[in-house]
Protein backbone atom coordinates (compact mmCIF):
# COMPACT_ATOMS: atom_id res chain seq x y z
CA UNK A 1 0.00 0.00 0.00
CA UNK A 2 3.17 2.81 0.93
CA UNK A 3 4.21 2.12 -2.79
CA UNK A 4 1.26 2.97 -4.66
CA UNK A 5 0.88 5.83 -2.36
CA UNK A 6 4.30 6.95 -3.46
CA UNK A 7 3.21 6.56 -7.31
CA UNK A 8 0.55 8.91 -6.61
CA UNK A 9 1.97 11.50 -4.96
CA UNK A 10 4.75 11.45 -7.80
CA UNK A 11 1.97 11.72 -10.20
CA UNK A 12 0.72 14.56 -8.45
CA UNK A 13 3.96 16.52 -8.11
CA UNK A 14 4.99 15.99 -12.34
CA UNK A 15 1.08 16.85 -12.95
CA UNK A 16 1.50 20.16 -10.85
CA UNK A 17 5.24 20.96 -12.49
CA UNK A 18 3.14 20.43 -16.01
CA UNK A 19 0.72 23.25 -14.88
CA UNK A 20 2.97 25.57 -13.67
CA UNK A 21 5.05 25.15 -16.82
CA UNK A 22 2.44 25.48 -18.96
CA UNK A 23 1.55 28.69 -17.01
CA UNK A 24 4.79 30.03 -17.23
CA UNK A 25 4.83 29.65 -21.11
CA UNK A 26 1.48 31.24 -21.65
CA UNK A 27 2.32 34.25 -19.51
CA UNK A 28 5.60 34.64 -21.60
CA UNK A 29 3.78 34.07 -24.36
CA UNK A 30 1.16 36.76 -23.58
CA UNK A 31 4.28 39.19 -22.51
CA UNK A 32 5.85 38.73 -25.55
CA UNK A 33 2.69 39.79 -27.85
CA UNK A 34 2.03 42.83 -25.80
CA UNK A 35 5.70 44.32 -26.44
CA UNK A 36 5.71 43.21 -29.99
CA UNK A 37 4.80 46.40 -31.85
CA UNK A 38 2.63 46.27 -34.35
CA UNK A 39 4.01 48.18 -37.27
CA UNK A 40 7.69 49.78 -38.07
CA UNK A 41 6.38 53.39 -37.25
CA UNK A 42 5.92 52.10 -33.44
CA UNK A 43 9.72 51.32 -33.55
CA UNK A 44 10.91 54.42 -34.98
CA UNK A 45 12.48 57.10 -32.35
CA UNK A 46 13.52 60.88 -33.20
CA UNK A 47 16.48 62.99 -31.49
CA UNK A 48 15.52 66.68 -31.12
CA UNK A 49 18.62 69.09 -31.16
CA UNK A 50 19.06 69.31 -27.68
CA UNK A 51 19.34 65.41 -27.66
CA UNK A 52 16.05 64.18 -26.35
CA UNK A 53 14.33 61.41 -27.63
CA UNK A 54 10.83 60.95 -28.41
CA UNK A 55 8.43 59.01 -30.60
CA UNK A 56 7.16 61.81 -32.21
CA UNK A 57 9.49 64.01 -34.97
CA UNK A 58 10.63 66.88 -33.96
CA UNK A 59 9.53 70.26 -35.05
CA UNK A 60 10.88 70.99 -38.76
CA UNK A 61 12.65 75.49 -37.40
CA UNK A 62 13.88 76.82 -40.28
CA UNK A 63 16.04 79.45 -37.92
CA UNK A 64 19.77 78.90 -39.23
CA UNK A 65 20.78 78.42 -42.75
CA UNK A 66 23.70 76.89 -43.17
CA UNK A 67 25.68 77.56 -46.52
CA UNK A 68 27.17 74.85 -47.84
CA UNK A 69 30.29 76.53 -49.14
CA UNK A 70 31.12 76.95 -45.48
CA UNK A 71 31.20 73.38 -44.75
CA UNK A 72 34.83 71.83 -44.65
CA UNK A 73 35.01 68.50 -45.62
CA UNK A 74 39.23 67.83 -44.89
CA UNK A 75 41.42 67.88 -41.85
CA UNK A 76 42.66 71.47 -40.92
CA UNK A 77 45.92 72.78 -42.36
CA UNK A 78 48.42 72.68 -39.26
CA UNK A 79 50.89 74.58 -38.78
CA UNK A 80 53.38 72.47 -39.70
CA UNK A 81 56.65 74.01 -37.72
CA UNK A 82 58.65 71.27 -36.04
CA UNK A 83 58.04 71.78 -32.16
CA UNK A 84 60.87 72.38 -30.30
CA UNK A 85 61.96 68.66 -29.00
CA UNK A 86 63.39 70.04 -25.45
CA UNK A 87 61.31 71.09 -22.34
CA UNK A 88 61.93 72.41 -18.63
CA UNK A 89 60.87 71.07 -15.60
CA UNK A 90 61.40 70.25 -12.05
CA UNK A 91 63.07 67.54 -10.80
CA UNK A 92 60.37 66.94 -8.06
CA UNK A 93 62.02 63.39 -7.12
CA UNK A 94 65.57 61.64 -7.59
CA UNK A 95 67.01 58.96 -5.80
CA UNK A 96 70.51 58.46 -6.79
CA UNK A 97 71.40 55.16 -5.12
CA UNK A 98 68.60 53.24 -7.77
CA UNK A 99 69.00 55.65 -10.72
CA UNK A 100 65.67 56.87 -11.12
CA UNK A 101 63.38 59.77 -9.99
CA UNK A 102 60.78 61.72 -11.92
CA UNK A 103 60.25 65.32 -13.92
CA UNK A 104 57.53 67.71 -13.57
CA UNK A 105 57.00 69.48 -17.09
CA UNK A 106 56.40 73.44 -16.57
CA UNK A 107 54.37 73.72 -19.32
CA UNK A 108 52.06 71.14 -19.26
CA UNK A 109 52.65 69.68 -15.45
CA UNK A 110 52.89 65.99 -16.17
CA UNK A 111 55.55 64.14 -14.43
CA UNK A 112 58.14 62.40 -16.41
CA UNK A 113 60.34 59.26 -15.86
CA UNK A 114 63.90 59.79 -15.70
CA UNK A 115 66.45 56.85 -15.14
CA UNK A 116 70.14 57.96 -14.88
CA UNK A 117 71.02 56.17 -18.36
CA UNK A 118 69.20 59.57 -19.60
CA UNK A 119 71.09 62.00 -17.61
CA UNK A 120 73.96 63.92 -19.54
CA UNK A 121 74.97 65.67 -15.44
CA UNK A 122 74.08 64.45 -12.29
CA UNK A 123 70.80 66.07 -10.90
CA UNK A 124 69.25 66.31 -7.68
CA UNK A 125 65.65 67.37 -6.26
CA UNK A 126 64.84 70.68 -6.79
CA UNK A 127 66.45 71.51 -10.10
CA UNK A 128 65.51 72.93 -12.70
CA UNK A 129 66.48 70.76 -15.85
CA UNK A 130 66.19 70.68 -19.85
CA UNK A 131 65.19 67.28 -21.08
CA UNK A 132 63.97 65.51 -24.67
CA UNK A 133 60.59 63.23 -23.93
CA UNK A 134 60.95 59.54 -25.41
CA UNK A 135 58.28 57.02 -25.74
CA UNK A 136 59.29 54.36 -23.35
CA UNK A 137 58.01 50.88 -22.85
CA UNK A 138 55.91 52.15 -19.73
CA UNK A 139 54.91 55.69 -20.88
CA UNK A 140 57.30 58.95 -21.39
CA UNK A 141 61.30 58.63 -20.46
CA UNK A 142 63.23 62.08 -20.39
CA UNK A 143 66.28 61.46 -22.15
CA UNK A 144 69.81 63.97 -22.76
CA UNK A 145 68.63 65.32 -19.09
CA UNK A 146 71.27 68.06 -17.84
CA UNK A 147 70.64 71.19 -15.58
CA UNK A 148 69.14 74.54 -17.24
CA UNK A 149 71.27 77.62 -17.09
Amino acid sequence: MGRSQETNKKKEVQKNKQKKKKAKEKKKQVKKEENKPSSLDDMIAYVNEDGTISSTPPEQNDDEEIDPQDIEISVPKQNNQPEDPSRKGTVTFFNERKGYGFIRDIKNGNSVFVHANGLLEEIAEGNLVTFEVEKGRKGPNAVKVKQAK
